[in-house]
């Protein structure tokens, strides 16, 4: 095992002689360094979001057009699924943000690394990606 990425383990393809990282818990492997320590009992996390889309996202059309801060959640004035059923910019909206349970190379890269190194419980700054800004809440 690494110390430099706790759970994962430094190896040499056979193959190609390339390096890459193998996460000892899913046995998943993957050629990029991990980003933090390995998470993910079965290979999967699960999480909701609330996605604020910008004239950049590359589908800039929503169905609403309110703002909403990250206070409103942290304060506790309201509860995450509230906010996102109400303001998020994704379909999973209906769901209160639930995206379901997902693996590896399922979401946008920028989504996926900071879901798979947050805590169950946790929730995101801010996240960027081709689709928009997130709000996460790791769930499971």
């Amino acid at each position: 095992m690494s110390d430099e990425y706790p759970g994962w383990e430094k190896r040499v393809s056979r193959s190609n002689g390339k390096v890459y990282y193998l996460n000892l818990e899913t046995k998943e492997s993957q050629w990029d360094p991990p980003t933090g320590p390995a998470k993910g009992g079965n290979g999967k996390v699960q999480c909701s979001h609330l996605l604020v889309k910008h004239r950049n996202s590359r589908r800039p059309a929503s169905w609403r057009c309110d703002n909403i801060t990250k206070r409103q959640i942290v304060s506790g004035e309201k509860t995450f699924e509230e906010l996102a059923s109400q303001y998020s910019d994704c379909s999973s909206a209906k769901r209160g943000g639930d995206l379901g349970p997902f693996g590896r190379g399922q979401m946008q890269k920028p989504f996926e690394d900071a879901t798979f190194n947050m805590n169950v419980g946790e929730l995101s700054e801010p996240i960027w990606t081709d689709s928009g800004v997130h709000i996460i809440l790791r769930t499971a």
